[in-house]
């Protein structure tokens, strides 16, 4: 919080680290010491919702525990990430399952799309040329990830000067062909030792290979506060 107080009340044209900036970011997207919201998944092609999928999300850190609530045929399956380690559960399953960050959930949400980003670490950052988005003045990085772990090989991210959010993000592949493109809306506030803090409320990812095919990230009620170890323990991740 003191880092995102000190980058926000500077100059906005004043040289500021890259990592610095990338942490404020990924900040507003779940990286606190304990933060719950509900995401649902909205899969769409020509504008007609195809399926839809809601998960109840707490997070600590870079570490998720996710229950799903709806439809009811998925009610009660589980995702647990610890560090860049994720796993899955469902009822009949003698073991929770490793699963990649990248594989499909829904659309062309990946299973790491709905966990906290930990783009300052995870990622080395070459910073680009300001550009504006939507008349807003944007940092620009090209974020290439450190391990193959990572929800994606390459990132580039336009993050608000003025608000330190991510706005707009291109994904690409090793070979580097974009495959999809993102932007992000921050209607959730939460409250940080007395500081309001805008947090995401809205991902809205368009596939490159799909034309039509639209997928939206609707987070709601976003709530801080701590949250105890076992909720993190892969050895009670089944009960």
């Amino acid at each position: 919080l003191a880092l995102v107080n000190t980058l926000m009340t500077s100059n906005v044209h004043a040289t500021l680290p890259a990592k610095d900036i990338l942490k404020a970011a990924d900040e507003a997207r779940g990286n606190f010491k304990g933060i719950a919201w509900n995401v649902t998944i909205e899969s769409t092609e020509n504008e007609r919702v195809t399926d839809t999928l809601t998960y109840d999300i707490k997070a600590r850190g870079f570490n998720i525990s996710g229950i799903s609530m709806e439809p009811p045929k998925y009610r009660g399956n589980k995702l647990l990430m610890i560090n860049t380690s994720m796993w899955y559960y469902k009822n009949g399953l003698s073991k929770p399952v490793p699963i990649s960050q990248r594989q499909k959930l829904m659309g062309d949400a990946s299973y790491g799309d709905i966990a906290s980003t930990n783009y300052a670490d995870n990622y080395e950052a070459a910073q680009l040329p300001d550009e504006d988005v939507n008349d807003e003045e944007c940092y620009v990085f090209d974020l290439k990830a450190k391990s193959d772990k990572s929800t994606y090989d390459q990132i580039r991210y336009w993050i608000s000067k003025r608000r330190l959010v991510g706005v707009k993000a291109e994904y690409f592949t090793v070979s580097g062909k974009k495959f999809k493109s993102a932007t992000m809306d921050y209607e959730n506030v939460v409250n940080l030792g007395g500081k309001r803090r805008p947090f995401v409320s809205r991902i809205t990812m368009h596939s490159e290979l799909m034309n039509g095919s639209v997928t939206y990230l609707n987070l709601r009620n976003p709530k801080i506060a701590p949250l105890p170890d076992y909720i993190f323990d892969l050895n009670l991740f089944m009960k």
